[in-house]
């Protein structure tokens, strides 16, 4: 082992000088001379000559009343000169005692006196007077006057090194003190138990290497100090300052007595280091061991239960305190603080602060950062006023927890001042106040000033570098953000885990993937992409933007599970509509046991309202009440999309009304999915309280209205939210457009959904579709085709939406060699699979035009396996042509997919009634009893004077049927006078007919349109919605109704919208 002179030079920063270029001086306060009678035993009596062998022959010996003549005023050498004139000559004892008097007072000037006076009667070679005059020049400053009467003493005594080595101590001149004891040991000056306490302090002073404390560790082992409570204190607290917390309690468990400082010393390095409990079970130690704690036992112990939250022992540890007599000691009191505070006790916090005799910078630090962490920034700032009252100057602690106030309540003029403060003081260039000052100004949305101010800081600082970008994020401004994120590379700036996350979190804003995905090459040479924390938002951007696959390989090959990161994944998956891959992965994550988040949950119950998953949702959501989650925003506003798209209206309001703090998503949720359910009318309810409510509707909530209002044909609710829209200047957006088109489109009003599509500054894909499909259902196939090729024109592609209503519109017209041509360019064109649907469109396409073998020829051709919607599309064409072998066919094709569904049975009944099968039509019936299948009753509605009106086949139940029968006679002797012949009910045989009340066979719309007739304005169109396919008759009626009143009749039927005026229907009879 190396000896301690023998370290290489980098062991200091510096060696021990013989000369100091700059003297040190103290600013104590002179202190008056000490009474000599304090210093001398006794009254000081005569010496005998022989101790005096140098002096004056004649001299007279020192005696005590002329100390007590100048005792009033005694000064140093003037007292000296005094007693002189006594012809008394001073011996060493009198030097002793002057020297120590100068030490008191910190007079350099009397200290040289004496140190001249010294040299010249030979005192010098004496080592008390050496160690006197040491003690002199270190209590003046004069740190090279010590220095040097120290080296020249001949002889110099583990008293003497122990002298010096205080005296630099005492200047914290630590560097100076270690190459001291250096030189003891190089002398062989045994050092002893004062000596290793004062080095073990300069240690913990200074920057020293590990192994030199293990070194003067040996040596006190070797000198037997190893048990000794003056040098094991220090030892263990040294240990545990410099983060050697296992090597501070080998030492404390070898001492056979510990004194409080010992035990002080090692809780307190045990909570300092991350090792709190093992804190509080060591003070549970020292209880059982009859050891009575101190106050600064009861502060460390605190200390260490606030950081692990063990807030209820804390509070024991209280009582104890109050017990003990320790509850007014100021340090106790503000760890109390600083324990209540940060357990939102605030209460107990203010309390013990307003009790406190003495209150100190920490105990206003400790409660205003406790209220400023929880939240509550007004009192924080209030305190702060107080602490200023009672003249306690704030440190870096107090103005940053103050800024952190600030920024969370938006208060950038009292951060501004605050900052003003801390330049004042001389702490802006503070690493924590920095981060805070910068926080405050990116927080408070002042960018600019953030900006300046980061450039006046110190930029090795990469918390700072962080901060700006998450700055320029907030606003989505990826070019500042790469510039800030470049500039750190080319300063040497290493990014930490927090650098990536910023700068990708604004590539997962804008949509900037492939910046992303450079950024996460980095990532991965930096050697950060096992970081759960990066990688949590690389799953994020991945995730978000559709790139699953890899999403998925980064979680797999994450090494511990992380709840975020997971939920992320779950995330991803449900906002891209894969809700049972979401739902596999959040099974899995259970499985593994990680403790679901809010996120989680929400995620989760939005895939099982993406599918309908009821039961499964519900499970869900008895989770996450288990879990305390339940009241979140994000759960309970998924909760109530769940419980509302799947038609649970009481449910899904019992979960609305148990959000506290309702927000556009809530409100959209229970509109959205009520409109997707079904429930429109409880939609456009919802939507209406909305409004009331004083809520600001956005885009996603227009749009479900609207949807809402064009299932219900509503179109004067329509009109009403079109004004809403453009009162709240949302009319230019594209997405609400697209919605007006449907609206007008699905309300009969093709010609302002046309106006709208026109009008529009930008159209997107979905516009071109949303207007072709409206062409195509009001049977203009002409202006929806003419449409789709100006779309192929514009470059805009088409999707598989667009074939569907061009499809359609070929059907309704006519077009059977157009259709097939669209049909076929879908993928040899534009690259598009056809699916199920468009199958059904060419079916319906040749079924129209009577090409029913090549219909179930190309049925017989398809790729894949006919559905249900393809067989009923062709079992509905054999009806009109009277076909009933094919009709057999894909009825039985039918039966065998859908056995429970009436609409088969009425089809094939209603096949065999044309065809006039009377038997097989009553097998069929018999056949549709015996299964429990019922039949969907035809209806019709119609709205007049803002109530929607509902009529059944033969309908007498409505208050004016007497009327409405009146007047539909009287309406059907018009036409017949024009040429109206009626179609006799081709359902039923003659038998059946004579046997039943005419009135039994008048469909719905007949009604409905008679009381529209009898009850609406002549200008105002009349609008019906029928829920089954018009018939033959009925379409007929209507012409005749249109020519004769000489109104536009609209009717919606299953299929599509008819037209009719002047005797004319716009389908042209082919429908």
């Amino acid at each position: 082992m190396l000896a301690l002179n023998q370290f290489p030079e980098p062991l200091f920063s510096h060696r021990f000088p013989r000369h100091f270029r700059n003297q040190l001086t103290l600013t104590t306060k002179p202190a008056s001379f000490i009474n000599p009678h304090k210093c001398f035993c006794g009254n000081v009596t005569r010496l005998s000559s022989a101790e005096y062998s140098n002096a004056a022959p004649k001299a007279h010996i020192f005696d005590g009343s002329l100390v007590h003549q100048n005792e009033s005023n005694p000064k140093g050498i003037e007292f000296l000169h005094s007693v002189e004139a006594h012809c008394v000559r001073a011996n060493c004892q009198t030097y002793i005692w002057l020297l120590k008097g100068c030490s008191s007072s910190g007079s350099l000037l009397d200290s040289k006196k004496l140190h001249s006076t010294i040299l010249k009667l030979g005192f010098d070679a004496e080592q008390v007077i050496c160690d006197g005059l040491t003690d002199a020049y270190l209590a003046s400053g004069d740190l090279d006057g010590a220095v040097k009467v120290f080296d020249d003493m001949p002889h110099r005594s583990s008293f003497s090194w122990n002298n010096i080595i205080h005296g630099f101590l005492a200047k914290k001149l630590t560097s100076h003190v270690l190459d001291l004891f250096s030189r003891m040991i190089a002398d062989n000056v045994h050092p002893d138990e004062t000596t290793f306490a004062w080095v073990l302090r300069a240690c913990g002073g200074g920057n020293v290497r590990f192994q030199y404390i293990e070194q003067i560790h040996t040596r006190i082992i070797c000198h037997g100090f190893g048990t000794n409570l003056l040098v094991c204190n220090p030892l263990i607290d040294l240990y545990a300052k410099k983060g050697y917390v296992d090597y501070a309690k080998k030492v404390f468990d070898k001492l056979y007595l510990r004194d409080s400082v010992s035990w002080v010393a090692m809780i307190s390095g045990l909570s300092q280091n991350g090792r709190e409990k093992e804190a509080v079970l060591l003070f549970i130690h020292m209880q059982t061991s009859g050891i009575l704690p101190t106050p600064y036992v009861f502060s460390s112990v605190l200390s260490a239960c606030t950081k692990i939250e063990l807030f209820e022992m804390g509070a024991q540890l209280h009582g104890l305190i109050f017990k003990g007599g320790f509850s007014c000691e100021t340090y106790v009191c503000n760890a109390l603080v600083t324990l209540y505070s940060r357990s939102g006790n605030f209460i107990s916090a203010e309390e013990i602060f307003k009790t406190m005799i003495h209150r100190d910078a920490v105990s206003y630090n400790s409660l205003i950062s406790g209220l400023a962490q929880r939240g509550y920034s007004d009192r924080a700032l209030e305190l702060f006023k107080r602490m200023q009252i009672d003249c306690l100057e704030p440190d870096c602690v107090t103005i940053a927890s103050l800024l952190s106030a600030c920024a969370d309540v938006g208060a950038l003029h009292k951060g501004t001042q605050l900052h003003s403060l801390a330049i004042k003081a001389g702490m802006s260039s503070d690493i924590i106040l920095e981060g805070s000052l910068l926080d405050l100004y990116v927080k408070c949305s002042d960018v600019q000033t953030a900006y300046e101010f980061f450039l006046t800081t110190e930029t090795e600082n990469v918390v700072l570098w962080n901060v700006m970008l998450v700055a320029y994020g907030q606003l989505d401004d990826l070019n500042e953000s790469f510039h800030i994120f470049r500039q750190m590379h080319i300063e040497g700036m290493i990014p930490n885990q927090y650098t990536y996350p910023s700068i990708l979190r604004t590539c997962t804003s804008v949509g900037a993937l492939n910046l992303g995905e450079q950024i996460h090459t980095q990532v991965i040479k930096t050697g950060f992409h096992l970081n759960v924390y990066v990688c949590s938002v690389l799953i994020d951007m991945y995730a978000k933007h559709g790139k699953l696959d890899t999403a998925l390989k980064i979680l797999s090959r994450l090494t511990e599970d992380d709840v975020v990161s997971w939920t992320a994944m779950i995330a991803g998956y449900a906002q891209h509509d894969l809700f049972s891959e979401s739902l596999i992965l959040f099974e899995e994550m259970q499985k593994r046991g990680i403790r679901s988040d809010n996120i989680g949950f929400s995620s989760a119950i939005s895939a099982c309202a993406g599918i309908q998953a009821l039961n499964q949702g519900r499970q869900i959501h008895a989770q996450s009440c288990v879990s305390g989650c339940s009241d979140d925003l994000s759960v309970g506003n998924a909760l109530v999309t769940l419980y509302a798209r799947c038609g649970r209206i009481l449910e899904a309001y019992h979960a609305f009304e148990a959000i506290d703090a309702k927000d556009n998503i809530s409100w959209n949720g229970l509109i959205s999915g009520f409109a997707q359910s079904g429930y429109f009318e409880e939609a456009l309810q919802v939507f209406n309280r909305m409004n009331k409510a004083g809520v600001e509707a956005n885009l996603f909530t227009f749009g479900s209205a609207i949807s809402a209002a064009a299932n219900l044909a509503n179109i004067k609710q329509g009109e009403q939210i079109h004004a809403a829209i453009i009162k709240t200047g949302k009319n230019s957006e594209t997405e609400v457009s697209n919605a007006l088109i449907t609206l007008y489109s699905k309300c009969g009003s093709i010609n302002d959904a046309n106006k709208e599509f026109s009008e529009m500054p930008e159209k997107n894909e979905i516009s071109w579709n949303a207007m072709i499909t409206g062409y195509s259902q009001h049977g203009r196939g002409v202006e929806s085709i003419h449409l789709f090729e100006e779309m192929k024109q514009l470059g805009v592609a088409p999707s598989h939406v667009t074939f569907v209503g061009v499809l359609s519109a070929c059907s309704h017209v006519g077009l059977v060699d157009e259709g097939l041509g669209y049909f076929e360019s879908m993928s040899k064109e534009h690259g598009l699979v056809p699916k199920p649907e468009h199958y059904a469109c060419v079916v319906d396409l040749l079924g129209r035009a009577g090409s029913l073998s090549s219909a179930r020829k190309f049925i017989k051709e398809m790729p894949m396996k006919p559905d249900a919607m393809i067989w009923r599309t062709l079992l509905s064409a054999c009806i009109t042509h009277k076909n009933t072998e094919i009709g057999e066919f894909a009825a039985h094709h039918l039966l065998e997919l859908e056995p429970e569904d009436s609409a088969t049975y009425v089809l094939l009944s209603n096949m065999y009634a044309v065809a006039g099968m009377w038997g097989c039509r009553d097998q069929t019936r018999q056949l549709m009893k015996e299964r429990g299948v019922k039949k969907e009753p035809g209806r019709s509605w119609i709205e007049v004077k803002n109530s929607v009106h509902a009529f059944f086949v033969g309908d007498k139940l409505h208050p004016r049927a007497d009327k409405i029968y009146e007047f539909l006679g009287d309406l059907n002797e018009r036409a017949a006078e024009i040429g109206y012949v009626e179609d006799r009910y081709n359902l039923w045989n003659e038998i059946e007919q004579q046997q039943k009340d005419p009135t039994e066979y008048i469909h719905s719309e007949k009604l409905a349109i008679s009381f529209g007739l009898l009850s609406l304005s002549n200008t105002i169109p009349i609008r019906v919605i029928k829920n089954l396919r018009v018939c033959n008759d009925c379409h007929n009626w209507i012409k005749y109704m249109s020519k004769i009143s000489d109104r536009t009749i609209i009717v919606r039927d299953a299929y599509r919208f008819h037209h009719f005026k002047d005797g004319v229907c716009s389908c042209r009879d082919y429908w």
